[in-house]
Parts: C-alpha cells; structure tokens; sequence
C-alpha cells in the first residue's frame, strides 16, 4: 500500500469523520489505525504496535513541546489566579473612553499576548469583556477581535508554540531547520498579514458586512444579546496590572535569549546565525521554565500569592493543555504513518505531479487551498502542518529552497484560514468561550470576513506561482485588499447616506393613524 493511491485513505478517513460527526480526536484516532491496517495488513496486534511504535517516537522527538505546552498553561493559571487579569481589565475600563479605543485596546492585547493562541483568547476575553461590554460592543464582535489576533498572530510570532509546531512538521532527515524555514515565510503568509489589516479597517471605519452587520443591527433593535455563560475566574490573589506585563515580557525575553544560547551565542557565533541553527522546542521550554521561576519569586515574594496557591495552579494549567496535547500527539501519529517509512503519501502525490510544470505554478494556491480545507475539516491548524509540509518537501525537494518557502508559507496561511473559521477549531471554541458568545454566531459572523481574506489570499499565491517570486504575491493581495476595502466603504456610506434620506422622508411626510 505505500505510495499508492491507498496512502491517501488515513487523511481522507480522518476528514470526513471530522464534518460528520465533529469530533476531532476520535476522527484522527480512526485514521490512524487505518493507516496501520493498510500497512500491515489484517494484523489487529501488530497494528496496534505500530501506532505505539510511531506516537512514542513522535513524542519523544518532540517533548520538548509538549513541555512548553505545560509550562505555558502553568504560566496563564498563575496569571489568572494572581487577579493580574482582572487588574488589567479594571485599569482599561478606567483608560478607554470610547467604542474604537475598547476596539484596539483588545487588538494590542491580541497582538501583544503572541506566544500562543490558547493563551491569548483565555486572556484576552476575560480581560477585555468588562471593557467592550462598558461600549456595547457585541460579544460577536469581541470573538471575531479574539479568534483574529489568535492563530494569525501566532503564526507570524518567531517566539511562540506555533512556530515550534512548524518546525517539527519537517522530517529530521529533510537536511532543512525548520525553524528558519518557518521565519523566511513570515512575509509570504498572506492570510495573517491580511487578516490583521483587514481587522483594522474594520474597526477604524466601522464597516461591518454581510453577517456580522445584521447581527449589530438586531441586537441593537432587540436591546439585548444572548451571552453565554462562561466558568467564573477563581481568583485567589492581588494581582496589579505589572503582573500580568512582566511574566509576558520575560517569557518572551527568556525564550529569545533560549534560542540564543542553543544556537550556540556563548560559542562565539552571531545573533543571525544563533537563530538560524537554534533547537526552538527546547528554547521554549527553557524560556517557559525559567519565566516559571521568576513568576515564583516575582509573586511569592510579594505575597501576591500564596505558596499553597501557587501549586495549586500548577495542576490547574497542566490539565488545560491536555486538548493540545492530545491534538499534537495524534496529528504527529497520522503524519509519522504517512510518512516514507510508512504508507509514503509524499511519494505518491510526488509520483502525480512529477515534470508536471503546470501544477508547480499552481502549488502555492493549491496547497493553501487543500490547508484551509483540511483544517476547516479538523478543526486543527497543526495537524494540516503535519500531513501537508512533508508532502510539499517530497514534490518540491529541498533544492528549490524559494519554492519550497512559498508553499509552505501557503500550507501555514492557509491552515490558520481554516482553523480560524471551523466549528470544530479549538481556537473558534475558545474565542467563542473567551467572549461569552454563542458558538454558532461567532462562526456564522466572522464567515463573509474570513472568504474576503481568504479570496485575496488565493489570487496572491497564484501570482506567487507564476512569478516565482513571493514578494510580488504579498504586494498584489495587499492592493487587492485595499481595493475591495475601498469597494465596501463606498458601498458603506451609500446605505447609511440612503438610511438618512429615508429618515428625512419619513420625518417630511409623517403618516397619520
């Protein structure tokens, strides 16, 4: 069954189980084990073993991770349980005087909170909701604000669990760092960098469309919007806004200085060249851990906590990494049982497009296609990383390194567009739990923004194909993005200019009863 057309059943089992039963962990689980049944045959037992065999090898290639993973949900439960977030809250509510200021006060902690996605809406939703609530901001709008400085913002973040994700997509015998192949697609992925520009204008123009604007229009008529109730934050300490700032500030100063010090900095080689050839899985975890330390002594230190609270909170923000764990685990099983030494889905898609100079121009929009369809399907942005960057290294080859950065920045854009916009996406949950909105409503209104995006994404890996040239790519969706901004603000000031005449009307011409 390797590198057949049978390769290609593991993934495909796994995604229809995805959309029809929406569940993600038991789809990936069931497309695991057909991989092995069509690797080994008929063999329950040695099936089993084999995907044993494979997750304990993926795990322990990538502990480090999971590690970071650990320690970062330790870092957000001793964040929330000092009162930290609370005390940011309070402060914002105090400093923000009107509905856009609330607006990009929770862009900047989206943006500032770039470590990891589940960190950020946990965060940001519960800090910002007093706020946004004070300005009659929709809690549709806040998931959208929420899910749209997640995941993009990650994805471009050098220092966050993204990146470590990516890195380990790649087969430790593709002779290619992962880690620098990631920061060389940082001004190719489209998705992100449009997504945020996007986001802005929404918000400096107040140019809701389609979904979202008749939602604001029906809950102001009603007067009242359907909030969801979330779990209370038990919050043990007296926390200060400095709280919740310096354990982010040092984590991300210790988990550069991390990547600094495993690329070799003390042996006299440059900051460059120490980024390039650092292990950013350990770097994260070492940053992770020694943040961990100063957060101890930091708060401790200060009676901000108690000892007995803070390891209380050490169970506390383990256990609510467990999802990404579980999700990682079986995402790097179904890749490792489709890799070469496996059923070698890469050789088979190679196999297809091999000489094929058509399907080379076309590759960069057709993988963020195929991505966004896959994470949408899954609900999980790191899995799509998983199955989809070894296939693009096995049909482009590590030679043609631009190609290869091209593409896999669109596996990445594409693999946020679809996690950004699944139902079934851990980070469309919990931007939808960080707000207090009704899931269905967060995702059915967030839809026509994510398909703008997506639509100039699309155009502009076409013309990263054809050029060869990422730059030109980048520059064409950013004027196509400006143009149809430019086409929904006309369109914008005809309605509300039609609205004013129509009120006029009605006040010139009253009817009687």
């Amino acid at each position: 069954m390797s590198a057949t057309v049978f390769s290609l059943l593991p993934p495909v089992v796994a995604i229809a189980l995805a959309l029809f039963t929406k569940e993600v962990y038991m789809s990936l689980t069931i497309g695991i084990l057909v991989g092995a049944f069509l690797f080994v045959g008929a063999q329950p037992v040695t099936a089993v073993q084999t995907v044993l065999s494979i997750m304990g090898a993926k795990i322990g290639g990538n502990v480090n991770i999971l590690v970071f993973l650990v320690f970062l949900g330790i870092v957000v439960a001793l964040i929330t349980k000092s009162g930290a977030s609370k005390a940011y809250g309070d402060w914002a509510a105090k400093a923000i005087h009107t509905k856009r200021g609330a607006l990009f006060a929770t862009i900047f902690l989206g943006v500032f909170i770039f470590v990891d996605d589940y960190f950020n809406c946990l965060t940001v939703g519960t800090v910002m909701r007093p706020v946004t609530d004070k300005f009659k901001i929709t809690r549709a709008k806040l998931a959208y604000i929420i899910d749209a400085t997640a995941a993009p913002v990650c994805i471009i973040a050098p220092v966050s669990s993204w990146a470590a994700a990516v890195g380990s997509s790649l087969p430790e015998d593709s002779g290619i760092d992962g880690f620098n192949l990631f920061l060389h697609t940082i001004p190719f992925n489209l998705y992100a960098i449009l997504t945020l520009l996007f986001m802005i204008f929404i918000v400096v123009r107040n140019a809701d469309f389609s979904s979202m604007k008749k939602y604001e229009q029906r809950v102001a008529q009603c007067g009242s919007e359907e909030i969801v109730g979330g779990e209370t934050m038990d919050i043990a300490g007296r926390g200060k806004v400095i709280d919740l700032i310096a354990p982010i500030l040092v984590l991300i100063l210790f988990c550069v200085a991390g990547m600094m010090y495993t690329g070799g900095i003390l042996d006299g080689v440059g900051v460059v060249e120490a980024f390039a050839n650092c292990d950013a899985a350990l770097s994260l975890a070492l940053g992770s851990f020694f943040t961990l330390v100063f957060i101890f002594v930091f708060y401790l230190s200060r009676r901000v906590l108690h000892y007995s609270e803070f390891c209380e909170s050490l169970t506390i923000g383990a256990k609510s990494m467990v999802p990404a764990i579980m999700i990682l685990s079986l995402a790097w099983t179904l890749s490792g049982i489709c890799s070469e030494d496996y059923l070698n889905i890469g050789g088979f898609v190679s196999s297809l497009v091999q000489g094929s100079a058509m399907v080379g121009v076309l590759m960069p929009a057709v993988m963020f296609v195929v991505a966004a369809g896959l994470a949408f399907a899954t609900g999980t942005s790191w899995g799509t990383f998983g199955i989809l960057i070894p296939i693009a290294l096995a049909v482009i080859g590590s030679g043609d390194v631009d190609t290869l950065t091209i593409t896999t920045s669109a596996i990445l854009a594409g693999a946020v567009c679809g996690d950004h916009v699944s139902p079934i996406s851990d980070t469309t949950i919990l931007a939808s739990a960080g707000a207090q909105c009704n899931h269905i409503y967060h995702v059915s209104t967030q839809i026509p923004y994510v398909a703008c995006v997506a639509g100039c994404c699309v155009l502009g890996y076409l013309a990263d194909g054809i050029t060869g040239n990422g730059y030109i790519g980048t520059v064409l969706s950013i004027v196509l993005l400006i143009v149809l901004v430019a086409v929904l603000n006309s369109r914008q000031k005809a309605e509300n200019k039609g609205a004013e005449c129509a009120e006029g009307t009605s006040a010139q011409n009253p009817q009687n009863p």
